[in-house]
């Protein structure tokens, strides 16, 4: 008997998904990269987090924040906010107007921003029961944003959230009423007051951004429309917010985010599977900062913290506060370049250490007086000493450099240990917050 002659099936050339990832503690100068890399790419797509990302980009004299909106704005791509984000209307809102007041044209507004149908919402009492939650706290406060995001996350994993596509239903009115009751009841019982007017008043522009949404943006199924783009060929870049060591089941815990901001987020929130992830690049400052509180092995108390903090500006974008600051710490980046598959590292804000007459890198910590390189699961229950080495600085202005031949030998020799230390490449560095003072790293092969 001839068995019949198996036919294979016709191949179908599919495209991966790129991932930017901070591996610090956030503030590492996503939305500039992502910016600098948005045309290579057609489409750029916020995979978690919410309001609480400062993506800041600098470019033509203007200086752009980006909250929800995805950094490929600028740029014309396909910009998509995913399901894994969470969403306050009125901010999302005005953060689109603020764009159009800064020079970006309405059509490129409207036709390249697309919101998920799967995209949970922010209410206006989520933002109460944030503040009720951190007062309740006392001494040992988070730091949140205190806009509402985990009270949101809490409501998608307690089942009881409202999404955008939500919005579309007929029933949307009485859905957001019956939440509404049941965090009310919440702040009853933490006895939290609030101000029923102002909450009124916060509702009725929540209700009128919501509607401005609905009536001038696509609300669709965006991991159908993203699996389509790459089926189609397209090249798509995960844009994480936050950092890696605010992960809400890596990091800090419990002084984390509420949302994965490692790569695994990427899957969940833009529901594309595992086999289509590309290129993981992680984004590290020279030097590592932290806002809000947390246990931070390198923080600097000294001048020194005070100079990184003053040279670097290191006042976040959203909130104001200023950042603690410190030395790099390569326990930590190991770590986060480890449990995300990080292949290439992207490194930030080398010119606020242009004035240092010597470099400090953590290489391992001291715990107990036992050496190790293993980032605790505990950071906060742990003593740690940072153990250093000391490199020369470079003393030289990098802000006007635009080339890696004319960047000094020092500087070259930091970039170098580094890429000793953490075994993979640098691939950019930037010398200053423009979108033009980035310059593409050659790789040496030597060392990876």
């Amino acid at each position: 008997m001839m068995l019949s002659k198996k036919v294979k099936p016709k191949k179908i050339k599919i495209m991966y998904v790129d991932v930017l990832l901070g591996l610090q503690w956030g503030d590492e100068g996503k939305g500039k990269v992502v910016d600098v890399l948005t045309p290579h790419y057609d489409v750029v797509a916020r995979f978690q987090g919410g309001p609480n990302a400062g993506h800041t980009i600098k470019c033509n004299g203007q200086e752009y924040i980006l909250r929800l909106v995805p950094s490929g704005i600028l740029q014309g791509s396909m910009n998509i906010i995913g399901s894994g984000v969470v969403i306050n209307p009125t901010l999302l809102w005005e953060e689109i107007k603020e764009l159009e007041a800064k020079g970006v044209p309405w059509t490129t507004l409207t036709e390249s921003l697309i919101i998920s149908e799967k995209a949970h919402l922010i209410l206006p009492t989520d933002c109460l029961l944030d503040a009720a939650n951190e007062a309740a706290k006392g001494d040992k406060k988070i730091g949140t944003t205190g806009k509402g995001i985990g009270p949101a996350y809490a409501d998608k994993i307690n089942r009881i959230g409202l999404r955008m596509g939500n919005v579309l239903q007929n029933n949307f009115q009485s859905k957001y009423q019956e939440v509404k009751k049941k965090h009310l009841q919440t702040l009853q019982a933490l006895n939290y007051t609030y101000d029923p007017l102002e909450l009124e008043a916060l509702e009725a522009q929540w209700f009128h951004s919501l509607e401005c949404l609905r009536g001038n943006f696509r609300i669709v199924n965006t991991e159908y429309l993203i699996n389509e783009q790459l089926k189609a060929g397209k090249k798509i870049l995960a844009e994480g917010a936050q950092g890696t060591l605010l992960d809400v089941a890596f990091g800090s815990y419990p002084f984390v985010t509420s949302s994965n901001t490692t790569v695994g987020g990427v899957c969940t929130g833009l529901g594309v599977p595992p086999s289509a992830i590309g290129t993981v690049y992680g984004i590290v400052k020279a030097y590592t900062t932290r806002v809000g509180g947390g246990p931070f092995p390198t923080e600097l108390f000294d001048g020194t913290g005070k100079t990184l903090q003053k040279v670097g500006k290191e006042v976040g974008a959203v909130t104001g506060r200023e950042r603690r600051c410190g030395w790099i710490d390569l326990v930590a980046l190991k770590y986060a370049i480890m449990i995300n598959g990080v292949e290439s590292l992207i490194l930030m804000k080398s010119d606020v250490l242009d004035t240092f007459d010597n470099i400090k890198v953590c290489v391992a910590y001291r715990i107990d007086g036992r050496k190790t390189t293993e980032f605790p699961s505990d950071v906060e229950a742990q003593h740690i000493e940072p153990v250093y080495e000391t490199l020369p600085g470079w003393k030289a202005d990098l802000t006007n450099i635009q080339s890696h031949k004319k960047l000094p030998k020092k500087f070259k020799n930091y970039v170098k240990f580094l890429k000793e230390q953490l075994g993979i490449p640098i691939v950019y560095v930037s010398v200053g917050p423009d979108r033009e003072q980035t310059i593409p790293y050659p790789i040496d092969r030597k060392i990876v």
